[in-house]
């Protein structure tokens, strides 16, 4: 199976998401925090940072290709 530019960009964006989730709940674990509060934070903490990702113009309605 053959993916575009697009999907591509699409699955980094969506890994780097998971990346980032993952490190906030594992240093909210660490920091004997309670699990549901570690799971909240990643859900936060993890579209923020996709949110100033620069690369998030790669695709999507802005994209230049």
């Amino acid at each position: 199976m053959k993916l575009s530019a697009k999907h591509k960009a699409a699955i980094k964006s969506y890994l780097r998401a998971v990346a980032a989730s993952g490190v906030t709940v594992a240093l909210a674990i660490v920091g004997d925090v309670k699990p549901e509060y570690a799971v909240l934070l990643g859900a936060v903490i993890a579209p923020m940072i996709k949110a100033i990702d620069p690369k998030e113009s790669e695709y999507g309605v802005g994209s230049k290709k």
